[in-house]
């Protein structure tokens, strides 16, 4: 047996320390959460009586650093019952328990020498072979170290994790010279398939990579806005989707992130360098003043942006540089940015306006240009290729693409053509590369490295759809197509708008089915979208039901209920692969499934009560099936409980905000699994069906189900009553929880009664159709579709 990780111990309750605690719980690792010792009481404490040596006051920052876990916004753990897996303790009465856990990761304040002072502690009291890393984002490595045994400097390196843990893939991992190469080995792979990272390898320089281009990036955009007179709206407004980073663009950004942090960040370098380079990373006078007058963003209430009250009601009022007051938000208007909104990819979109001649386009070239020279500059300095730069932007920062994957897109020759046109100094290996032909710095699934192209070694459990495509093409249709991935499993790829079900995707599904029982070992149902599929594909629904066309909506719930039981009872295993998104219509393709294996940020939930309907393809009586099967062997059967349970789930329209959820919710069971690692999740769902095909699997027996009947249904109407007189429901609510009631209950027939799945079916579907006919149901999908939010009507 190999080293593992079985329990960690946590330095430094803060945010951060606080949510890498909550990220191993979300794994189910558990961990010790240390901090220092209050030095003097609250009023709540005197009040109790306590004093400077109880227990509860000795803890009180790590307990509350816990408590504070649930409240936070979007949430650190999966789910609130996690929070059991950390334990409270401080740095002098639990420090000797450090030699208990296999993984000490320090998250105190950024000062060197605290840091130094902890870890003369902790090397003392630690088991030998014991993993300790820093979760530092900027300050030396190797000079932590220094001093300490060989045992220590053997197992010591940086995690750099970035903020919020749980949600953002990047961890930059950075070695000393003293480091245990099996060491650094078995921390990239363990952060990579238990904490489902995207591990980047960094040199101990100021910053490490993101860091270190982000905010030189950041600073270039604000000297800009300063030099080109633009404003925070105008500059926010073209660099966010527009040149494929997240919407929160620059100085939302930064008031997301916290001023004074960003400073903070920007002082790691300019401590550091010389030159031009110090120049840049001293930060404009303005944002200097803003820290002073507490204007820091979203913590302080006000920063590049604040949220009044005006005549016009709430209004998001942007910062003048110059006054330091707020005034109404701008957008950059410019021709290049309407014309930018017609590309399709990202790297499309940026070639528009680089290099066009008007506002938008002199900002954003002035903004691309030194960001590209900058990372050239400084790829082999801070990383050991440049894939590790562009990964760590993408997985850091949220840039649909890395300053060199940036490059290629807007033409190499030709940028460079121009930036020495305009005096600039083009680093001699990218003039090298462009002069012995080579154009780009990736070709297909190689990069530029040192005069040659170089494969990217990638890591066996990511399976890139792209790159099977077309070659291993089955069969195919406009909504999805039939993919071999090997070892005669089979995949199917939803690729119709929003991955939505339609007409074509049911057509596939039953194909597919056909197609695996004959040539595979089974079938997973995956894909590499956005999202896995966010339902039925809803415009179709509500355009046949204003036609009238009540005939069409019939056949497509049966087809689609149908294909569904053709998913349950195929003769060969069909796995799903859910993540992100997976709502209604997605929600119903996974319940029938032999076995799910979701990723750890699966967003899964019947919705349709939030367009007026209820779900059509089954989902109910899955739902209900699953929560059936969930009761322990010989365990007293409430039905009545389970039917509530089930009722409730649907008629709230609950979406499960992770996998875990999702299994407190019903939708996940024992035969299913959580994926930490998004990228891997078609693998297990391979290995998954292997397993079946090998095991033997055959499919569920037909068995008869019990229902509440009548008096269950009198129940399950009586808990939305009770919510229609509370005033917490409308009128068509209850209608809508009457129908879904009737379904869950079985419809009249006596309590315990044994019906068969086609029954239950069918009045799932006479529910719908009834449904689809209300008008106020077809102004709840007119509106969705149009706003992209629930009406309340």
């Amino acid at each position: 047996m190999g080293r593992q990780i079985k329990k960690a111990a946590v330095i430094g309750s803060g945010v951060m320390g606080s949510g890498i605690a909550a990220h191993l719980a979300n794994i189910g690792i558990p961990s010790l959460l240390l901090d220092i010792v209050p030095r003097e009481l609250t009023p709540q404490e005197e009040a109790k009586g306590l004093t400077l040596e109880s227990k509860a006051v000795r803890n009180r920052i790590s307990t509350e650093s816990i408590k504070r876990l649930a409240k936070q916004k979007p949430a650190p753990l999966a789910t609130k019952s996690l929070a059991t897996y950390i334990e409270p303790g401080n740095l002098e009465d639990d420090l000797a328990r450090l030699s208990e856990v296999d993984w000490i990761i320090e998250v105190v304040v950024e000062n060197l020498d605290i840091k130094r002072q902890l870890f003369e502690k902790v090397d003392a009291v630690r088991t030998p072979g014991t993993i300790v890393t820093s979760n530092t984002s900027g300050i030396s490595i190797e000079a932590m170290a220094e001093g300490r045994s060989e045992d220590f400097q053997a197992h010591f390196l940086g995690t750099h994790f970035f903020n919020p843990p749980r949600y953002l893939k990047l961890l930059e991992v950075i070695p000393t010279e003293k480091t245990n190469p099996d060491v650094l080995s078995f921390v990239k792979a363990f952060a990579e398939d238990t904490l489902g990272k995207g591990v980047v390898e960094c040199k101990d320089t100021p910053n490490f990579i993101a860091n270190r281009i982000g905010t030189y990036g950041l600073l270039v955009t604000a000297n800009e806005m300063l030099k080109g007179e633009y404003s925070v709206g105008e500059i926010d407004s073209v660099t966010g989707p527009l040149i494929g980073r997240p919407k929160s663009a620059t100085f939302r950004t930064l008031d997301v992130v916290g001023l004074d942090t960003f400073l903070h960040v920007a002082k790691n370098v300019y401590d550091e360098v010389d030159g031009a380079e110090k120049d840049v990373f001293d930060p404009p006078a303005f944002m200097k003043e803003m820290a002073e007058k507490g204007m820091l963003g979203s913590k302080s209430g006000q920063g590049f942006f604040v949220q009044k009250r005006t005549e016009k009601g709430k209004e998001i009022l942007e910062l003048n540089p110059v006054t330091l007051e707020y005034q109404e938000r701008k957008k950059l208007r410019a021709a290049s940015v309407e014309q930018a909104k017609q590309a399709k990819k990202p790297g499309d979109k940026l070639k528009v306006l680089a290099y066009a001649d008007d506002r938008a386009g002199q900002l954003i070239w002035n903004l691309v240009k030194p960001t590209l020279l900058y990372s050239a500059e400084k790829a082999y300095e801070i990383a050991n290729d440049i894939k590790a730069v562009d990964e760590a932007m993408r997985w850091g920062f949220g840039w649909e693409l890395g300053p060199f994957e940036m490059w290629d897109a807007i033409g190499v020759a030709k940028s460079v053509e121009r930036m020495e046109a305009e005096g600039e100094t083009v680093p001699g290996w990218v003039k090298e590369m462009l002069e012995t032909g080579n154009e780009t710095f990736y070709k297909g699934s190689s990069y530029f490295h040192q005069g040659e192209y170089k494969g990217v070694e990638s890591n066996p459990k990511n399976i890139h759809l792209k790159s099977l495509k077309p070659d291993n093409v089955v069969m195919k249709n406009s909504g999805a197509s039939l993919i071999d991935i090997g070892d005669d499993v089979a995949l199917l790829e939803f690729h119709s708008p929003n991955n939505s079900i339609g007409l074509d995707v049911i057509q596939m599904v039953n194909k597919s089915i056909e197609e695996v029982e004959k040539n595979f070992k089974g079938l997973v149902i995956s894909n590499q979208g956005k999202n896995f599929c966010v339902g039925a594909n809803l415009m179709m629904i509500l355009m046949e039901a204003q036609d009238d066309n009540f005939f069409e909506i019939d056949l497509v719930i049966r087809q689609f209920q149908q294909a569904m039981a053709n998913v349950r009872y195929s003769a060969k295993p069909v796995v799903t692969g859910p993540f992100g998104m997976t709502l209604g219509g997605g929600a119903e393709i996974c319940l029938p499934s032999a076995s799910i294996q979701a990723a750890h940020e699966t967003y899964m939930g019947l919705v349709e009560v939030g367009v007026g309907l209820i779900p059509g393809g089954g989902g109910n009586k899955e739902l209900y099936l699953r929560n059936l099967e969930s009761l322990p062997q010989g365990a007293q059967i409430d039905l009545q409980a389970i039917a509530n349970k089930t009722f409730e789930t649907i008629a709230m329209a609950k979406v499960a905000t992770s996998a875990h959820e999702a299994r407190e919710n019903g939708f996940l069971s024992e035969r299913d699994g959580v994926v930490m690692n998004g990228e891997h999740v078609i693998h297990r769902a391979k290995q998954q069906v292997i397993h079946l095909e090998e095991s033997g699997y055959r499919p569920p027996e037909r068995k008869k189900i019990p229902v509440v009947g009548e008096t269950g249904y009198a129940t399950l109407l009586l808990g939305a009553k009770t919510m229609k007189f509370g005033g917490m429901i409308s009128d068509h609510d209850l209608k809508i929880a009457e129908k879904l009631a009737f379904v869950l209950a079985g419809g009249r027939v006596p309590k315990g009664t044994l019906v068969d799945e086609q029954y239950l079916l069918d009045l799932e579907r006479e529910a719908f159709l009834s449904l689809v006919g209300e008008p106020k149901s077809q102004q709840r999908m007119q509106y969705m579709l149009t706003k992209g939010k629930p009406l309340r009507n």
